[in-house]
C-alpha cells in the first residue's frame, strides 16, 4: 500500500487540544474581568482627582462640571458619571461623586459610587446609599 506522506490531526487530538484551551480559558477569564473592573475603578478615581483640581482652581462657585470632566473615561462611552454635589459643613465646600453609568459595565459593581470631598476624604456609596468602611478600604486600595 502506498502512503501519500500527508499527515493531519486526528479528531481525538483536536478534541483534546480544544478541551485544554477551554480549561485554560475557564481559569483565565475571571482574572481578566477583574483586571478590567480594576482599570475602570482607577479611571473613576483619576477623574475625581482631575475634577477636584479643576474645582479648586475656580474662583467662582460651580453648579456642574464641564464636558470632559463629567465622565470617566473623559472621551468615548462613559463608564462613570461625575457629579458635583452641594457644599455643607462636613465636606469642606464641595464633594464630587463618580457614579457607575446605568448602562455601563460597572453598574452592579460592589464599590458603587466613589466620593471625594474638598477635605480629601474618600468614601464609597454602595447601592441603596450604604456607606461601608470595608468597601471604601477595598475600593480605594492601591490608588
Amino acid at each position: 500500500m502506498k502512503s501519500n506522506g500527508h499527515r493531519a490531526f486526528t479528531l481525538l487530538e483536536l478534541v483534546i487540544a480544544l478541551a485544554a484551551v477551554a480549561i485554560v480559558a475557564a481559569f483565565a477569564l475571571p482574572g481578566w474581568h477583574a483586571q478590567i473592573a480594576r482599570g475602570h475603578r482607577i479611571d473613576a478615581v483619576a477623574a475625581l482627582y482631575r475634577a477636584a483640581q479643576f474645582v479648586d482652581a475656580q474662583t467662582a462657585s460651580m453648579a456642574t462640571l464641564p464636558a470632559g470632566l463629567d465622565q470617566a473615561p473623559a472621551t468615548g462611552r462613559p463608564v462613570y458619571r461625575l457629579r458635583l454635589m452641594s457644599a455643607d459643613e462636613s465636606n469642606g465646600g464641595y464633594a464630587i461623586a463618580a457614579e457607575p453609568d446605568d448602562a455601563g459595565p460597572m453598574r452592579d459593581d460592589a464599590c458603587g459610587a466613589f466620593l471625594l470631598d474638598a477635605t480629601g476624604a474618600r468614601s464609597n456609596q454602595a447601592a441603596g446609599g450604604i456607606v461601608a468602611e470595608t468597601i471604601t478600604l477595598m475600593c480605594w486600595k492601591d490608588r
